[in-house]
C-alpha cells in the first residue's frame, strides 16, 4: 500500500461505480479525496459512506463549472492526483449515429477529461509524485460495433495521454490511461437494459454478449481497475508513463 498522505486527489465520476472504489481505495492509503459529479444526492450519499471524503458538484462538459469545481477543490489543498473518470457510453450504428449523439460523446468523455486536466495542471506538475490517470475504455484500444463516437472519443482520450505524458516526462508528474473491459457497473446495467428492450435477448444472453471477448468470460470488477489507479500513484510507479493499461481478463486487443 503507497503513503499517499501528502496528496489531494480529484476524481470525476466518483460517487459511483468505479469512481467510488477508486475513492475508498485512495482514502485507504491516506490521500485527501475529493469526488466530482453531476449530482449532489449521489455524491452526498457516497461521502456519507466514507468519511473524510470530499464532495463538488461539476458538469465536465462545461468549462466554467470546470473551472469553480477545481478551484473549490484547490481552495482546500493543492490538487496533486487527478483521475478523470466521468464518462457516458451511448450506442448506435453509425449511419444512426445523429451529430447530437457524437457531440454528446465527445463533449463529455475528451472534452471533459481535457478541462479538467488543464484546470489542475500546473498543481500537479509542481508537485512530487504529481499523477494524471485517465479512465479510457478497451474501446479506446480496439473499436467494436455500434460505439463510434464513444470509442473516437477514448481513443482520444488515449492520444491526449500519451502527449501529456511526453509533455510532463521532465517533471515528478506521469499520465497514464486505464482501460476496463465491460465492468460490474451502474453504466453497464443501463446498457444491458437498453439490449434487452431493444432485442428481446434475455439478460443472461446480453450479458454472454458484453463478456464474450473476455478470456475470463465476466465482467471486470469496480475494485480491479481501482487497484490499478492505486498503483500508478505509488512512487515508484514513476517511470510508467504514457501507457494505456487494459483491466480486461486478458482481452486481445
Amino acid at each position: 500500500m503507497p503513503d499517499l498522505s501528502q496528496h489531494h486527489a480529484v476524481i470525476t465520476g466518483g460517487g459511483t461505480g468505479i469512481g467510488a472504489a477508486i475513492a475508498r481505495a485512495l482514502l485507504g492509503a491516506g490521500a485527501r479525496v475529493t469526488i466530482m459529479g453531476r449530482r449532489r444526492d449521489v455524491l452526498d450519499a457516497c461521502a456519507a459512506s466514507l468519511p473524510g471524503l470530499n464532495a463538488v458538484t461539476v458538469d465536465v462538459t462545461d468549462e466554467a463549472s470546470v473551472d469553480a469545481a477545481m478551484a473549490a477543490a484547490r481552495a482546500a489543498r493543492p490538487v496533486t492526483i487527478l483521475v478523470n473518470n466521468a464518462g457516458a457510453a451511448e450506442t448506435a450504428p453509425l449511419a444512426r449515429t445523429s451529430t447530437a449523439l457524437w457531440e454528446r460523446m465527445l463533449a463529455v468523455n475528451l472534452t471533459g477529461t481535457f478541462l479538467c486536466t488543464r484546470a489542475v495542471l500546473g498543481d500537479v506538475m509542481a508537485a512530487p509524485g504529481g499523477r494524471i490517470i485517465n479512465v479510457a475504455s478497451t474501446s479506446g484500444l480496439r473499436g467494436y460495433a455500434y460505439t463510434g463516437a464513444y470509442a473516437a472519443a477514448k481513443h482520444g482520450v488515449i492520444g491526449l495521454t500519451r502527449t501529456l505524458a511526453l509533455e510532463l516526462a521532465k517533471t515528478g508528474a506521469t499520465a497514464n490511461a486505464v482501460c476496463p473491459g465491460f465492468a460490474d457497473t451502474g453504466l453497464v446495467d443501463r446498457s444491458l437494459d437498453n439490449v434487452v428492450a431493444k432485442t428481446g435477448l434475455t439478460r443472461d444472453a446480453a450479458l454472454r454478449q458484453f463478456v464474450r471477448d473476455n478470456p475470463q468470460q465476466r465482467l471486470v470488477l469496480p475494485e480491479e481497475v481501482a487497484a490499478t489507479v492505486l498503483w500508478l500513484c505509488d512512487p515508484l510507479s514513476h517511470s510508467v508513463n504514457g501507457q494505456a493499461i487494459a483491466v480486461a481478463g486478458g482481452e486481445v486487443m
